[in-house]
């Protein structure tokens, strides 16, 4: 199993998708308890959401589960959100705050993990973004996540269904963030936030750099705007993904457009 999967487009849009991949060594996921195997922190359905959405645009796809390890976290796994809960590099549980594994793995084998398929993710996703703004001057990696909307251990209430990550406006430009905000809060029957609880993660954190011609944002969506039921089978819903897709679509468009301001 390769650890990443490319699909080069020509657009100056990437999409970054860290969290779709359920695949796990078999030694793996038998040492996960079966709570974890259920693996139901996966960004269920998002690659096929996002699937076809802005022609051209490029792909970056983590095919391996983050419980084996987190391609969305640093490797040198510093907390994304000081003094709330969160996961880690290697989840030790589930976003309930539940156990995951009967055997943990230790500092050894994180290593290897990190080199085996955490690196790999990254170094294509480095490379594509190299390769997209000497095509354009610019690259915008858009990274595509999704998430339960009620997660009593990670956040209180309900989570809006858009949730727009710009570490606070630092990982792209201005119109960037408001050309996606402005689509999100026209989008009728769905609610939105800009830098709530999802601010975005290690990716966008340390691949947005405006000032040097790359920008990115993370889009969080709520899982009840696209799934069936935000429960196993974790079926995605085709009518509730044809009212959704609409409006991805219109923001990755508009991104796409903003590239040759971008470079002026």
């Amino acid at each position: 199993m390769t650890p990443v999967e490319v699909v080069q487009g020509d657009s100056p849009v990437i999409l970054g998708l860290p969290h779709t991949g359920t695949w796990l060594p078999e030694g793996v996921r038998n040492r996960l308890n079966p709570r974890g195997q259920e693996l139901a922190d996966t960004d269920w359905h998002i690659h096929a959401l996002y699937d076809g959405l802005l022609p051209g645009a490029t792909t970056v796809r983590a095919t391996f589960h983050r419980y084996l390890i987190d391609a969305n976290r640093g490797p040198e796994d510093e907390s994304l959100y000081p003094g709330q809960n969160t996961t880690g590099l290697v989840p030790l549980t589930d976003f309930d705050g539940a156990p995951i594994w009967r055997i943990e793995p230790d500092a050894e084998e994180v290593a290897a993990r990190v080199e085996m398929f955490h690196a790999p993710y990254h170094a294509a996703l480095r490379a594509e973004i190299a390769r997209v703004k000497a095509l354009h001057g610019v690259a915008i990696l858009y990274d595509c996540h999704s998430i339960r909307s009620h997660i009593p251990y990670l956040f209180e209430g309900r989570l809006p269904d858009f949730n727009i990550g710009t570490a606070n406006g630092t990982s792209c430009a201005p119109e960037i963030e408001a050309a996606t905000r402005t689509v999100c809060a026209a989008a009728q029957g769905f609610s939105h936030v800009l830098n709530g609880r999802f601010k975005g993660g290690w990716t966008t954190r340390h691949y947005g750099q405006p000032q040097n011609g790359v920008h990115a944002i993370q889009m969080e969506l709520a899982q009840a705007t696209h799934l069936a039921s935000e429960a196993a089978p974790w079926v995605l819903s085709a009518g509730k993904a044809a009212r959704l897709r609409p409006h991805l679509a219109e923001i990755l468009a508009r991104l796409a457009a903003l590239a040759p301001e971008l470079t002026r």
